[in-house]
């Protein structure tokens, strides 16, 4: 593993889109000349968002990619497309093995070999296939607003970040437009769901504070900014990855710039009512673009007390009430308020990233709506 690492550093997705390019599609291309299919670099790892680095190279990194048959040719096609990759792949690409080992943990890492076959890191698969494997989807069927919510954001933004390097089929390419992001219905139901989350804590951090539970209100006002950073992402539609590139990806949004220093407010708070005050900036600084957007008639962006306390909110819920009215979508109205989706409802990875698991949450979206008055 240390030579890969002594090797010139290429990011993932330029070195899979050059692999494929100059090492798989010839041997397609002069094997199979009639096939028709798609191949990309989609799906799980940091490459595939860009935030790879040097150090991502020590497992499941390299040239890889997958390639995607249409569905009648794959009992037949899969078997030879393997075969022949196995046999007749460069060794190297670009100073990289194109094999690959197992670590103890099954990920995989690259292994220099001295003849094939070549364990190579080329799924082969179909549009079907991989929308029912890797997002729980059954595209013989239009999607409906629970198969969007059950779908966490982070595996959205893999499909939509990555590449596709060819598609003759066209089933990749619908796909990713498909998923590009949330209908607006949903969108703005979304949104909703994400103003009542910081509507149901906005209060806590001052009065945990004020009861002598410091360490009680910076946990609040830390889970408030990671509330405030959700809703960035919506508002610039944009999916949210998961934890380990969270702050980079929102690094990366255009109101990074305004709203970090905000952030740096309230971690460097030392009492509850400066906390309280920062925390306020940056709620105000979401209803402003709220109001620029506008998603709804035009809502007051001020701070008020909370009833006779003496603590200062904006009343958020508002933001959830008007946004929730401007739903014309029937089967989105009658989602249950204050739910939003899979995301807004856990953080557990091992649902996050298991597509198994995703529609067991469906239930939740079926309920009947009857304490919102809809």
């Amino acid at each position: 593993m240390n030579e890969i690492l002594k090797l010139p550093f290429i990011k993932g997705l330029d070195l899979c889109e050059q692999f494929f390019a100059e090492a798989v599609r010839p041997l397609l291309d002069h094997h199979f000349p009639n096939l028709r299919y798609a191949a990309g670099r989609l799906g799980g790892g940091s490459d595939v968002l860009g935030f790879d680095t040097p150090q991502s190279r020590d497992h499941d990194w390299g040239p890889r990619g997958t390639i995607f048959l249409a569905e009648a040719d794959f009992v037949e096609m899969a078997p030879a497309i393997d075969a022949l990759l196995k046999n007749e792949l460069p060794l190297t690409f670009r100073g990289y093995p194109t094999h690959y080992g197992r670590h103890d943990d099954n990920t995989l890492n690259l292994t220099f070999i001295d003849a094939p076959p070549v364990n190579h890191a080329i799924k082969i698969t179909t549009a079907a296939r991989f929308a029912h494997s890797y997002l729980a989807l059954n595209l013989n069927q239009p999607m409906q607003p629970v198969d969007w919510l059950c779908l966490p954001s982070q595996m959205l933004g893999t499909v939509r970040n990555g590449r596709l390097f060819h598609d003759s089929l066209g089933e990749m390419t619908q796909l990713r437009q498909t998923l590009h992001f949330y209908p607006h219905d949903l969108w703005l139901y979304l949104l909703a769901g994400q103003w009542t989350r910081i509507a149901q804590e906005d209060v806590f951090v001052s009065r945990t504070g004020d009861v002598g539970d410091d360490l009680g209100s910076r946990i609040l006002a830390a889970r408030q900014v990671q509330n405030i950073m959700r809703l960035a992402f919506l508002l610039e539609k944009k999916y949210a990855p998961y934890p380990k590139w969270f702050g980079t990806a929102f690094a990366r949004l255009t109101c990074a710039s305004d709203l970090q220093p905000l952030f740096a407010k309230v971690w460097q708070a030392d009492n509850w009512q400066t906390r309280e005050a920062a925390l306020n900036e940056a709620y105000l600084y979401l209803a402003r673009w709220h109001n620029e957007l506008q998603l709804t008639e035009p809502l007051p962006a001020e701070v008020h007390f909370f009833h006779e306390r003496p603590y200062r909110i904006i009343h958020s819920d508002q933001y959830a009430s008007a946004l929730y009215s401007q739903i014309q979508d029937p089967t989105v109205r009658a989602l249950p308020h204050g739910l939003g989706n899979l995301d807004q409802l856990c953080d557990n990875t091992d649902v996050l990233s298991n597509a198994d698991r995703f529609h067991h949450f469906a239930s939740l979206f079926k309920e009947s709506n009857l304490q919102t008055g809809s």
